[in-house]
């Protein structure tokens, strides 16, 4: 019989977690090793799907395949030390790093393999595949703007998805997204500069993720939209990179390669 895959999941007492706990128990060729949550978390010692939580991350990680982390930039940068160390796999889905910690990512990646993606949602990641053609035919004449809403209690905005889709576009068109993006416009702002990408963010209620890019040209205007009605996509597209790292070697991976994209 073929051994399950063991996997840890990080921040398993919150929403995204739950999710992750509940999709690991219904597949098959996994099974829960560790569920960690920060020092301090009420749900301490408390058990999920007969594994007690933990914060003691250097323990409960040794014997595990791989840990799948949708917390803070703080918190996977302390679970990346550790899983460096224990020769543990990571499927990364947290947001809001900057430069300098994604490239502490990459430095890991040499000794372990990463699925490092601002969304894991099947659909939304072919939508960046669609992006590259859309940006390519539309390069000229059409302005680009995206919007993303998502629920009350995201705390950064705009969202790693909508960036992850305004860096594809912008390397599309050779542009640099950090001299091209617009983040709020307010007052008098002048026309539009073309060469531009802006970003409006919603923030309100449950929503869960929609994202919308817009080209609008004269005449006419064309939107890709992704919207997400439950995290039980994030939670299946997670599980599909740890499938995929079982068969991988060390190195830094998104989804593009998971779903074989490239």
């Amino acid at each position: 019989m073929m051994r399950k895959i063991r996997i840890a999941i990080a921040g398993s007492s919150g929403r995204m977690g739950e999710m992750l706990l509940q999709s690991v128990e219904q597949a098959d060729d996994m099974a829960l090793h560790a569920a960690l949550e920060h020092a301090g978390s009420a749900m301490l010692g408390q058990e999920r799907n007969g594994v007690k939580i933990s914060a003691d991350a250097e323990t409960v990680l040794k014997g595990a395949d791989v840990l799948i982390d949708f917390t803070r930039p703080e918190g996977t940068l302390h679970h990346l030390e550790v899983c460096r160390r224990l020769g543990v796999n990571m499927v990364i889905g947290t947001t809001g790093f900057s430069a300098q910690q994604k490239a502490v990512l990459g430095a890991a990646a040499q000794d372990i393999g990463i699925v490092f993606a601002p969304n894991m949602s099947v659909g939304v990641n072919l939508l960046f595949k669609l992006l590259e053609t859309a940006s390519r035919v539309l390069a000229q004449g059409y302005d680009i703007e995206i919007i993303e809403a998502h629920h009350r209690h995201k705390v950064d905005a705009p969202s790693g998805t909508a960036l992850g889709l305004g860096e594809v576009i912008a390397r599309t068109l050779g542009r640099d997204l950090s001299e091209c993006a617009v983040y709020g416009r307010e007052g008098v702002t002048g026309e539009r500069d073309p060469s531009t990408i802006g970003f409006a963010t919603v923030r309100g209620g449950d929503i869960v993720g929609d994202h919308t890019v817009l080209f609008a040209g004269i005449g006419e205007r064309v939107e890709i939209t992704h919207k997400a009605s439950s995290r039980a996509t994030f939670a299946l597209g997670a599980l599909r990179a740890a499938r995929f790292l079982k068969e991988n070697p060390a190195g830094m991976y998104d989804m593009q390669d998971v779903l074989g994209l490239k």
